[in-house]
């Protein structure tokens, strides 16, 4: 039977002597305060890439049979706002302001799928960000002035 030594020394003891094997190696690529497992090899980084951008690619086919007027998170909202004004006691009625961010919250992930907020020099695309204020804020108002 195998055991597993989980003790704090024989822990300590197995990273000094990767940290050994490592300097004495003098494979460069280790980052101060970083651990050594977490380094991906070239091959891993390579399929994570291709991985990744499959998937980017399969994204952009998800709403390609809907209608442009219903992937459209602001002229939804447009829609939305007309009918409360046209027939404001049913709109209330139907509790539509707590609705509208479950019905969007597709096209927000979508709109997701991409962002890597850890990625270096990497910042939120603007018209995603306005985007998710948007459905929030205006789902709140829909919902509030009734």
């Amino acid at each position: 039977m195998y055991m597993v030594n989980n003790s704090p020394e024989f822990i300590t003891e197995c990273r000094t002597c990767r940290r050994q094997l490592r300097e004495r190696s003098q494979t460069a690529g280790h980052h101060e305060g970083m651990p050594s497992d977490e380094e991906l090899a070239l091959t891993e980084v390579t399929e994570f890439q291709k991985s990744k951008d499959n998937v980017l690619e399969e994204s952009k086919t998800i709403f390609e049979d809907v209608h442009t007027d219903c992937c459209d998170i602001r002229k939804i909202l447009l829609k939305f706002q007309e009918r409360k004004e046209k027939f404001p006691d049913p709109y209330c009625d139907a509790y539509i302001g707590f609705c509208l961010p479950k019905l969007l919250n597709p096209l927000v992930r979508v709109q997701l799928i991409n962002w890597s907020p850890l990625e270096v020099g990497a910042s939120p695309d603007f018209i995603f960000v306005k985007n998710c204020v948007c459905v929030f804020v205006c789902s709140d108002i829909l919902w509030a002035s009734g």
